[in-house]
C-alpha cells in the first residue's frame, strides 16, 4: 500500500506511477478529495465533542449548585445525536478512502524500463543452446497424450477445461519435479519448507495485493468468504501478518510447493492446447522477508536461486526484465524466467521474481524494529516461482524428445523419477 502521506506530499509521482501501470491518474484526485472530506469531518466531530464536554461540565456544576439543568441536558442530547450521525458519516468516508487506497498499485522502481506492454520488456541474459526440432518432432500436447502422461479428457470430465489429470508416469514425473525443486531450495539455498493451506482469507489476499483488484480472477468459496490460493505467495507472506519481526532474523526465506488456482477471466480460448494455460497447476514458490536496505541485492539472489533450477535441468532459458506497464499490481521490479519450447516455437514463462518493497508489509502490518534507532519499520517482501511445473514440463518434454518417440530426462531428475528415459508405450 502506498502511504496516504506520500500521496499527499507527492501526488505527481503517484499519478505518474498510475499511468505507468495503465491505471487512471484520476484515482489520486479521488483519494485527495476523500482525504479532505475525512479531515473536515474529523474536525467537526472533534469540535462537537469538545462542545459536549463543556456542556457536560456545566450540567455537573448546575446540579451541584441545585440549579435547573434541563436546558443543558436537552442540548447535551442533541449534541450526542449530532456526534453519532457525524461518526457514522466519518466511518463511511474513511471506508471509501481506504478502498481507494487499496486500488493504488505499487510504484515502479526507477530502474524498471519504460514501456506499456510485454513487447517493451527487455531480455537481459540467456543460458543454454536453443535447438531446432526435427521434422517428426511433436509438441508438448502430443507428447503428453502419446506418452499417457496427462489425460485431458478425464480432467475436463471431472472438473472442466483447464484442470489436467496427471496419470501414471505423468503423476510420477510431476512429483519428481516438485521434490527436486524443494530439495534444491532447502538443502542448498537455505529456505525453510512450509506446507500451507490452499485456502486464504480475504485479509490474506488483501495483504498480498490480489484483492480488491483481481477478485474476478480468483476462485472464491462464497459461504466462508475464502479464496483458493492463486500462488503460495499468499500464505507464505501472511505467515507474519500483524507481527513485529526481529531485525537480526532478516532475511527470512520460505519455500512451498502447492496447487495454485486461477480463473484468468477473459482468457478462455487462449493457449489452451496442452499445459500452456491451465486453471489448476503446481508450483514451488520462494518468498523472502528482507531488510529494506538490501532488498535489491536480495532480488538478484532470489533470481539466481530460481535460475539454478533451470540450469540443473539443462533447459535453455532467458531472463526478461519487465517494463513498467507489464508489472503486476504489487511489484516494483520484476524479472521473468522463460524456457524455450522448440516445437511450440515460443518462450514460456515459468517464473516471475519480484520485489514488492514495503507494499505488502504495509497492507499486512508486518514490521521490524531497527536496532540503530529503535523505531518500527517495514521489511521488504520478495517472491519468485522456483518454478511452476506446467510450462516447465512442456519445455522439458519438447527439449528432451528423441527420434524414437522417447523423452530423455535431465540427469538431475533421473534419480527422482527412477529412470533416464520415458519410453513410448
Amino acid at each position: 500500500m502506498i502511504p496516504l502521506k506520500v500521496i499527499r506530499q507527492e501526488p505527481d509521482r503517484i499519478r505518474a506511477a498510475l499511468a505507468d501501470k495503465g491505471e487512471s491518474p484520476a484515482l489520486v484526485e479521488s483519494i485527495l478529495e476523500q482525504d479532505r472530506a475525512v479531515r473536515a469531518l474529523l474536525g467537526e466531530v472533534e469540535g462537537l465533542k469538545a462542545q459536549r464536554n463543556t456542556v457536560s461540565q456545566e450540567i455537573g456544576r448546575q446540579k451541584r449548585a441545585g440549579s435547573d439543568a434541563a436546558e443543558n441536558i436537552a442540548a447535551m442530547a442533541a449534541l450526542a445525536d449530532r456526534v453519532k450521525a457525524l461518526d457514522k458519516r466519518l466511518q463511511e468516508q474513511q471506508a471509501a478512502l481506504e478502498l481507494d487506497l487499496l486500488q493504488v498499485p505499487n510504484a515502479p522502481h526507477p530502474s524498471t524500463p519504460a514501456g506499456s506492454t510485454a513487447a517493451d520488456n527487455r531480455a537481459v541474459s540467456s543460458w543454454g543452446e536453443v535447438t531446432q526440432p526435427g521434422p517428426e518432432a511433436k509438441d508438448q500436447h502430443d507428447l503428453l497424450v502419446d506418452l499417457a502422461l496427462v489425460d485431458f479428457a478425464a480432467g475436463a470430465r471431472i472438473t472442466g477445461q483447464g484442470f489436467p489429470l496427471y496419470t501414471g508416469r505423468g503423476a510420477k514425473l510431476e512429483r519428481a519435479l516438485l521434490n527436486f525443486m524443494l530439495d534444491l531450495q532447502t538443502a542448498e539455498h537455505g529456505y525453510l519448507e512450509v506446507l500451507p493451506p490452499l485456502l486464504a482469507s480475504r485479509a490474506s489476499t488483501l495483504t498480498t495485493g490480489q484483492l480488491p483488484k483481481l477478485e474476478e480472477d480468483m476462485y472464491r468459496v462464497g459461504q466462508d468468504d475464502l479464496f483458493l490460493i492463486p500462488t503460495a505467495e499468499v500464505p507464505l507472506t501472511n505467515l507474519h501478518r500483524g507481527q513485529v519481526l526481529e531485525e537480526a532474523a532478516l532475511p527470512l526465506k520460505y519455500v512451498a510447493a502447492s496447487a495454485c488456482f486461477r480463473r484468468e477471466a477473459g482468457s478462455y480460448g487462449k493457449d489452451t492446447r496442452g499445459l500452456l494455460r491451465v486453471h489448476q497447476f503446481n508450483k514451488v514458490e520462494l518468498v523472502k522477508f528482507v531488510h529494506p536496505d538490501h532488498s535489491y541485492d536480495e532480488l538478484e539472489s532470489l533470481r539466481e536461486d530460481a535460475e539454478t533450477v533451470l540450469r540443473r535441468l539443462g533447459l535453455p532459458y532467458r531472463v526478461v526484465e519487465l517494463c513498467r506497464g507489464d508489472l503486476s499490481f504489487a511489484a516494483a521490479k520484476c524479472y521473468d524466467l522463460e524456457l524455450h519450447a522448440p516445437v511450440t516455437g515460443r518462450w514460456l514463462e515459468v517464473s516471475s521474481c519480484s520485489n514488492f518493497e514495503a507494499f505488502q508489509t504495509r497492507r499486512g502490518h508486518i514490521r521490524f524494529r531497527r536496532s540503530d534507532t529503535g523505531k518500527l519499520d517495514y521489511p521488504h517482501t520478495l517472491n519468485g516461482s522456483g518454478v511452476a511445473t506446467p510450462r516447465l514440463l512442456a519445455a522439458l518434454l519438447e527439449n528432451g524428445q528423441q527420434p524414437d518417440g522417447s523423452v530423455r530426462l535431465p540427469a538431475a531428475l533421473q534419480s527422482y523419477f527412477g529412470a533416464e528415459v520415458i519410453e513410448p508405450l
